[in-house]
């Protein structure tokens, strides 16, 4: 599965993932946003993983990704719900 999402800002957010018994797999994040520190990208992608494609809102899946983030991580050009809102998209 393939979804984007353009932040009003002009940033864009992609996720990618396969959808295995129902649940999300092999989660991917990218796009022209920027990140502080970086590896909290792992994170978010983590957020995602196994997450029940059935049970699921935008407001749960950036709910989800801002409680991975903790203290101290600074997401420039995106948030959880661009990220979630891309997420969403690429669902049929």
């Amino acid at each position: 599965m393939h979804g984007e999402y353009k932040t009003p800002g002009g940033k864009l957010v992609v996720v990618d993932f396969d959808v295995v018994d129902g649940r999300l797999r092999g989660v991917q994040v990218t796009g022209d946003f920027f990140l502080e520190p970086p590896e909290a990208l792992e994170r978010i992608a983590g957020a995602l993983e196994g997450l029940a494609v059935s049970e699921v809102g935008e407001e749960q899946i950036a709910e989800r990704i801002r409680a991975s983030l903790g203290e101290g991580v600074e997401m420039i050009g995106f948030s959880p719900e661009a990220v979630a809102r891309a997420v969403r998209r690429a669902l049929p």
